[in-house]
């Protein structure tokens, strides 16, 4: 048996930026990217809310630009004018120390204020952290700055996979960018095999001095019996071939609840999966395209990964087996998900405040994810990262990786 293995929670791309450039550099960098994203659209896309998971571009701009107003700047930056006080009610998220919002579902409500005063509202802010930023932080004050901006990270790609839902269910199917999509991976590439774990006590959870979320806190050992886990993700093709043998029809593959959400929205396929005269399409970002069969299977729900496991005789691995294998994965194509609830380590301490409402008041009734996606930020992601969504949720790049 291993014992005490360590898996350190290691950037999947890059050192923690904290400590590899200026944070005032930083900070630009991060907030123009934001804006970058949003450049492609039109006036109008920036209001559209679809849906209750969606929210429009213009409250994403919004509401990590009242982040760092509210946070960094007006408890430690005198003086400092507030760019509009009704805005704390426009632009707050879930914190109710903070006080009243906004219904999430009336987001797309807010025709006011506009697209030009929430780049006026970013501007107004910037300036002012700015200023901030050219001083010398405490510590306190320099992690609080490091958190938004990784705050800012989580929506950029939160935006990137609202506006992909805003324009895919749109008929007319407009793609977001005209840049030449990622070539096609010959298929003699494609050898998913399985990567042997074997048993023992394995580190799990964030080792290292920079930046970590606190849901990624403490590290702890955990036993795993041996496993198998796949190095690559399961492909489109393969998804295809479960269509095909009725997958979605019967009832051995499925959780009553999936089941269920099957039967009562008539699913069918993964999201942006059409069938077109015979021939399978799928909405990309740059537009309608038929199905690139040995491309990462996208946008599917926990309920459909599992169903596709139990098809496949096989399961999906907990987030445990995910980490403990992961520097030996093809990762970040896709967000895994895993089978694991999402509950607090041990030890796990809310922070006092709003700030401690990020993360633990969401510990119930949600799955892992592990991984990263294509538009997760560069440098954002890292092997002890732990994403979460409700179990029917599928606008996410989400993907599969079966263990046995």
């Amino acid at each position: 048996m291993k014992n005490n293995t360590d898996i350190s929670g290691d950037f999947h791309s890059n050192t923690c930026y904290s400590f590899t450039m200026n944070l005032a550099e930083k900070y630009k960098e991060v907030r123009k990217r934001s804006e970058e994203i949003c450049k492609p659209l039109k006036t109008e896309d920036y209001v559209v809310q679809p849906i209750s998971d969606v929210s429009p571009p213009k409250w994403h701009l919004g509401h990590t630009t009242w982040f760092f107003e509210t946070f960094v700047l007006l408890p430690n930056l005198i003086p400092y004018s507030e760019f509009d006080p009704r805005y704390n009610f426009v632009f707050n998220s879930y914190y109710e120390t903070v006080g009243e919002r906004v219904l999430r579902t009336d987001r797309g409500n807010l025709s006011r204020p506009t697209v030009e005063e929430v780049y006026q509202y970013r501007a107004h802010v910037d300036a002012a952290m700015n200023l901030l930023l050219e001083k010398e932080l405490s510590a306190a004050l320099h992690d609080l700055v490091i958190l938004g901006l990784n705050h800012e990270e989580q929506h950029q790609e939160l935006l990137m996979t609202d506006i992909k839902y805003i324009l895919g269910h749109n008929p007319l199917f407009n793609a977001y960018t005209d840049k030449v999509a990622r070539k096609k991976t010959p298929k003699d590439e494609f050898v998913n095999e399985f990567l042997f774990i074997p048993e023992g006590i394995y580190q799990v959870g964030y080792l290292g001095d920079g930046f970590c979320f606190d849901n990624e806190l403490g590290r702890h050992p955990y036993y795993l019996q041996a496993y198998k886990i796949a190095r690559q993700q399961v492909t489109n093709e393969e998804y295809l071939e479960f269509i095909n043998d009725g997958g979605y029809r019967n009832h051995r593959y499925w959780h009553a609840e999936g089941l269920d959400w099957v039967r009562n929205n008539y699913i069918t396929a993964p999201m942006y999966w059409h069938n077109i005269g015979g021939v399978w399409h799928n909405y990309t970002l740059n537009g309608m395209k038929e199905l690139d069969m040995d491309a990462a299977l996208c946008h599917v729900s926990f309920y459909e990964a599992s169903a596709f496991a139990a098809w496949k005789g096989m399961r999906l691995p907990n987030e445990f087996e995910w980490e403990a294998a992961a520097k030996q994965l093809d990762w970040g194509k896709r967000w895994d998900w895993t089978n694991s609830a999402y509950l607090p380590y041990p030890g796990y301490m809310k922070a006092d405040g709003a700030i401690g409402e990020y993360n633990g008041k969401f510990m119930v009734n949600q799955m892992v994810l592990r991984g990263a996606s294509e538009v997760t930020p560069p440098g954002h992601s890292r092997i002890s990262y732990r994403n979460f969504f409700h179990p029917h949720l599928r606008w996410q790049y989400t993907g599969i990786r079966l263990a046995q």
